[in-house]
């Protein structure tokens, strides 16, 4: 049982964590859902001018986009769609797609459903798979450099295979 109270309340002002990531140069996550007991996950996403996401799809879960500064493209199978503030993307489950900033950059803040991780019980008592608290984001922005866009294939890198940019930490901050 979730301890956290159920009572409306305000978790961040998203135009401040843009604004400070912003002026560090900061790209990938500038801000992320943390509270405990949640069923969403959300992430505030900076890609700097020209920067892209690499081709991908989220195979289980739905992605709501919402485009809150700067401009860009998201590409996929089906076409290219033009992205500017205020546009809201529906990236269904499966949708393959590449997401590549303009010339003055892209943010965006992304919502989806949590994905729960998985735990091992007791295997004398229980040998079921349990979910747990935590998990990895579906998304993986994490792995995305911010300078060039390449993701890197292994979760525990801490810079860029292809242009040695640090990585952005999971907690939020930077890996330097």
């Amino acid at each position: 049982m979730s301890t956290v109270p159920a009572v409306p309340r305000i978790l961040a002002d998203l135009g401040a964590e843009y604004a400070a990531g912003a002026a560090a140069g900061r790209g990938g996550a500038l801000w992320r859902l943390a509270e405990p007991g949640r069923q969403l996950d959300s992430n505030l996403v900076r890609l700097g001018p020209d920067a892209a996401v690499g081709e991908h799809a989220e195979n289980d879960l739905d992605v709501l986009l919402v485009v809150l500064e700067g401009s860009g493209r998201l590409d996929g199978p089906e076409g290219s769609l033009e992205l500017e503030p205020r546009a809201v993307l529906w990236l269904p489950r499966r949708s393959r797609r590449s997401l590549t900033a303009g010339p003055d950059g892209l943010a965006y803040l992304t919502v989806h459903q949590r994905r729960a991780g998985l735990g091992i019980g007791n295997l004398t008592a229980a040998p079921v798979l349990q979910p747990a608290e935590g998990g990895e984001g579906p998304c993986m922005l994490d792995r995305v450099c911010p300078e060039c866009g390449r993701m890197a294939s292994e979760a525990s890198a801490l810079y860029c295979s292809r242009c040695g940019e640090a990585l952005p930490a999971r907690d939020g901050h930077s890996n330097e």
